[in-house]
């Protein structure tokens, strides 16, 4: 199992935390990616919501204007029929666009179901792999020249427990999570060279999420903490107070 670090106890962002920064947050429709991007947009950023559902982009983009913060951007994508031109078009327009990228996010996740491996779909073993796992290689890699050149970047990527302590009929998506972890610890390493860039795990622990939901029951995932429990160490991870960490694993408690 790998040596986990923990959020401060009782840490609390200060209001203008991500002030001025330029944030791009994958999964941003729903779930954890949604109040990621709402708590990011309260905190001063502008927030690029990318996500595969139009019309849920769209109910964040109006909350985060509602509530008064800086007005975001949306960039329709599905992960799992992306190819490397069109992340690289991602990249090319956010920096015709915006002329720089504070942050980065992942939040999307692909699940289908606990399943034995020896039995997953060859369909949703590849889908968990691309979402999960290439995808957010890809888009780091294509935004990493603009990451670089800003004065204090950070990149998030969000996994799960078993990707640091693999456990049975977690499929493919267990896999990628566990690959997820070495890739950030080696690709860490590599970018040292970089000061200013840092880029870490985080594992927000159980949630009230669809992709919960995919995988126990209904009453007990409505026994577990909403998705905000997350944030505040999304947070850190993005701001100053973590400058300096990288090629950590993270996790909220």
């Amino acid at each position: 199992m790998s040596v986990v670090a923990t959020i401060p106890a009782g840490y609390a962002p200060r209001a203008d935390l991500l002030k001025d920064r330029v944030i791009l947050i994958t999964g941003a429709g729903a779930g954890l990616g949604r109040v990621t991007a709402l708590a990011c947009a309260k905190a001063g950023a502008t927030v690029i919501l990318l996500g595969r559902t139009v019309k849920k982009l769209e109910a964040v983009f109006d909350e985060i204007e509602a509530a008064g913060g800086p007005q975001p951007a949306i960039y329709p994508m599905n992960l799992l029929g992306t190819t490397w031109a069109d992340i690289f078009e991602l990249s090319e327009t956010i920096e015709r666009e915006f002329g720089r990228l504070d942050g980065l996010v992942h939040c999307a996740a692909h699940f289908a179901g606990f399943t034995p491996i020896s039995e997953e779909k060859p369909k949703d073993w590849l889908d968990g792999l691309q979402v999960n796992l290439t995808a957010a290689m890809a888009i780091t890699r294509h935004c990493l020249p603009l990451l670089q050149q800003a004065p204090d970047a950070s990149i998030v990527f969000v996994t799960d427990a078993v990707g640091r302590d693999p456990k049975p009929l977690r499929g493919g998506y267990g896999v990628a999570k566990y690959a997820l972890e070495g890739l950030v610890k080696g690709w860490s390493q590599e970018l040292s060279v970089s000061p200013n860039l840092r880029m870490n795990t985080y594992d927000p622990g159980p949630m009230q999420t669809d992709l919960r939901a995919k995988g126990f029951l209904a009453e007990e995932v409505q026994k577990l903490p909403f998705a905000t429990v997350a944030v505040p160490g999304l947070l850190y991870l993005l701001g100053p107070d973590s400058v300096g960490v990288t090629g950590q694993a993270w996790s909220r408690d």
